[in-house]
């Protein structure tokens, strides 16, 4: 059978094509895990997971989302009602943490510096998994945080539910928020895929090694670049199309990157950044400040700045000379 299949239809050269794409595998173009093949995660299972993980922060508002569960412990038409959410947050909880260790032990091996055996992944994602589900109610606390800041700073906004199920930012900081604990414990591949969701969803960037303090809000939100090593304080307000990002990559002797570096911005508190905004390399915002739409940063500012493209202009040539 596994000969006859190499061979392939007549009218092409399979078997040549075979020990062609052998070749480059092995020889020629080799980029594989050296482990065992351990087949990462479906997108899909770790978008129920995620979705699991929001319904077990939030049953009044995704509790009626999730399907044969929440039909038995909600009412007639499968919402949960509230003598039962603790009930259903426990019944989530014993579907999404297990599926949340399997996920782990299935990409903990991509970001290993060694070859991990079995029993090692196996001790490593359920240490893992019992630390992060620990750490779910800071992290519910951290997005009502959120969530009252975009409510306070949108007067668009007619309620919290709202924002919740229908704002495009929140549900960015929602799979931050969860990304970001994970890559706090190790977990750093599956919480790029986590942020990579949310990227695809929302337009919304940002990498879950970012520290970002409490009572954040993207408004709108399509655009926003925020960088790995970028830090962000408390009650920030981003607006569409804002980026943190890095202002060079230095390189090594033989020409290839230095990772680890701090390359992103640092924005302390209470700062607002309109639309297109582009702020580069690790320089400091001032708390209290304000930079205007389309400014282009690279430089720190103290605090309670109030910087525009005119400002900026105008500056230009001192600070050349």
């Amino acid at each position: 059978m596994l000969d006859s299949a190499i061979t392939g239809p007549a009218d092409f050269d399979v078997g040549s094509i075979v020990a062609g794409l052998r070749q480059s595998r092995d020889v020629l173009h080799n980029v594989r895990y050296r482990g065992p093949v351990r087949p990462p995660p479906s997108r899909e299972a770790i978008v129920e997971t995620v979705t699991q993980l929001t319904m077990a922060l939030f049953p009044a508002h995704y509790g009626k989302l999730g399907g044969k569960l929440e039909g038995k412990l909600g009412n007639a038409n499968g919402a949960v009602t509230p003598e039962m959410i603790d009930a259903f947050v426990a019944g989530v909880l014993a579907r999404a943490l297990p599926a949340l260790c399997e996920h782990l032990q299935g990409t903990l091996p991509f970001a290993a510096e060694s070859v991990p055996s079995d029993d090692e992944l196996s001790r490593e994602a359920h240490a893992i998994t019992r630390a992060f589900a620990a750490d779910l109610p800071r992290i519910r606390g951290l997005l009502v945080s959120d969530l009252r800041a975009a409510y306070a700073g949108d007067p668009a906004a007619t309620g919290h539910s709202e924002i919740l199920l229908v704002y495009p930012g929140m549900a960015a900081v929602i799979h931050y928020r969860l990304a970001h604990a994970l890559h706090r414990l190790g977990a750093r591949f599956l919480a790029r895929q986590i942020c990579e969701i949310a990227h695809s969803l929302t337009g919304i960037d940002i990498h879950p090694g970012a520290e970002i303090g409490g009572s954040f809000f993207i408004d709108h939100g399509t655009g926003v670049v925020v960088g790995e090593t970028a830090v962000i304080g408390e009650r920030v307000r981003l607006y569409q199309a804002v980026t943190l990002g890095a202002r060079s990559f230095p390189a090594d002797e033989t020409g290839a990157l230095i990772k680890g570096r701090l390359r992103h911005p640092i924005v302390e508190d209470d700062v607002v950044i309109y639309a297109g905004a582009t702020i580069l390399g690790r320089i400091t915002v001032g708390r209290g400040s304000t930079i205007g739409g389309s400014v282009w940063l690279t430089h720190s500012v103290p605090p309670n700045s109030q910087i525009t493209q005119a400002q900026l202009r105008s500056n230009e040539p001192d600070r050349q000379g």
